[in-house]
């Protein structure tokens, strides 16, 4: 039914507790727009079902007579329905295997999907979305996966007091923590052995921005890659400081002929012709918070190689803890062997048997592999969200998703996220072709 949307329930993990519009957006749209909402009833969300009927929602477990339907994470493959259009993060524009088979399913159902993640705007930059927070909360976990592994080997810290970011109340009772983490790094130091404590952040997007903000609420020097090795090498660090140290494309990759030029568009064009240089630096972090986008065809920035050779020099490396936010599964961070979720949210990565063992005990890098860690900050989270989808819904609501692609009269930012349309893979995304003939 035209002008009526509908609301899921997250049901990928019992953890979610995010959604993609909050009750005080929903009485703007039915107050302000006319648009009908309807909202799955469902006991993990942060906002109760009580709070949507407060404001004119219909809470139901019938979504059939919605024109559209929003959510936020993947949808298992049996709570599709028939013809009708959904708008959520799919996670399959990569062609990843374990997102197929649901693809398939639409396709099969003549569905429509509308993926967030390819909301753009005219110059490509997406509109929609939660890495600010994934930054955030990976920022708040890695430094609580420090603490904890630095009291298992023996280290009193302040870092033990920092919660993983699900614990606290709000953002602000998070950053309030870690602001009295740095108090307490300037009035008491830091322990001789971590002196310097050094942070790397690869990429400079909305996760590591939002990542780089809850480190710099501890006494932050920031220092250039360039400068890194020899700044090691003068020996001039404070134990009343925290260093910070992030990471472009050009101190990533350097070009494998050594007569080129490193250039940021022939790289994204031509990577093969680009070799990792990544590894050079991370004898020198304590920390690695990871936030780059990342394809098969790009170098790596963590390899099992590199650190199956380092652990059989060094018993100890510098090294304690690889936030990987990005959190592509032997990705750019190949020792990510697998996701985990908040209630098993680390593991250790051995590096000379190639295994792991959750928890931060053992031989190796402590692993943060959350894949959606907006979640622990979920009111926060949804609010800053649904504020960006909010404007966009209304147009959404009333267009008509009967007619040919051609035809169908949407914002061009959210045209341009139309994977599937009735069942069938539009021009943009034709590509995903060849990873669903394995299904």
């Amino acid at each position: 039914m035209r002008n009526r949307i509908g609301i899921r329930k997250e049901d990928k993990d019992p953890t979610e507790k995010r959604v993609p519009l909050t009750p005080k957006q929903v009485k703007t749209l039915i107050e302000h727009h006319h648009v009908e909402v309807v909202v799955e009833p469902a006991p993990n969300r942060i906002f109760k079902d009580e709070e949507y009927r407060q404001v004119g929602a219909t809470v139901s477990d019938d979504l059939s007579q919605c024109n559209i339907i929003f959510g936020v994470k993947e949808i298992p493959k049996k709570q599709f329905l028939p013809e009708h259009t959904y708008c959520f993060f799919s996670h399959t524009i990569k062609g990843q295997s374990y997102n197929m088979p649901m693809l398939q399913r639409m396709l099969d159902l003549r569905d429509t999907l509308i993926d967030y993640e390819k909301v753009t705007d005219e110059n490509g930059r997406r509109l929609i979305f939660f890495g600010r927070f994934a930054g955030y909360a990976g920022m708040i976990d890695t430094l609580w996966a420090f603490g904890q592994r630095l009291a298992w080997e023996g280290l009193d810290t302040p870092f033990k007091q920092i919660k993983q970011a699900l614990n606290y109340p709000s953002l602000e009772a998070a950053k309030d923590s870690i602001k009295a983490v740095g108090a307490a790094i300037q009035q008491k130091e830091l322990p001789e052995s971590l002196i310097p404590l050094v942070c790397g952040f690869a990429g400079y997007g909305q996760v590591s921005q939002g990542a780089q903000e809850i480190f710099d609420l501890l006494p932050v020097e920031t220092i250039s890659p360039k400068e890194l090795a020899a700044f090691m090498k003068a020996g001039h660090f404070s134990a009343k400081k925290v260093y910070k140290v992030v990471f472009k494309e050009e101190d990533m990759v350097r070009p494998a002929n050594p007569n080129d030029r490193f250039d940021l568009q022939d790289y994204y064009q031509h990577p093969e012709k680009y070799v990792g240089r990544f590894e050079e630096y991370l004898p020198y972090l304590t920390l690695l918070v990871n936030g780059i986008y990342w394809e098969p065809k790009y170098p790596r920035l963590v390899t099992k190689q590199f650190l199956r050779h380092w652990y059989e020099r060094e018993q100890q490396p510098r090294l304690r803890v690889i936030g990987d936010i990005t959190c592509d599964i032997e990705g750019s961070i190949e020792c990510n062997l697998e996701a985990t979720n908040s209630l098993n949210p680390i593991y250790v990565y051995h590096p000379l048997e190639e295994k792991i063992t959750y928890g931060w005990e053992g031989i190796g890098p402590v692993v943060l592999a959350v894949d959606k860690l907006p979640s622990e900050l979920p009111r926060e989270a949804s609010e800053s969200f649904g504020k960006a989808l909010l404007p966009f819904v209304p147009a959404l609501a009333r267009a008509d998703y009967t007619v040919p692609f051609e035809a169908l009269e949407i914002p061009p930012e959210f045209k341009r996220a139309v994977i599937a349309h009735q069942g069938k893979l539009t021009p943009d995304y034709e590509y995903l072709q060849k990873y669903l003939t394995t299904v």
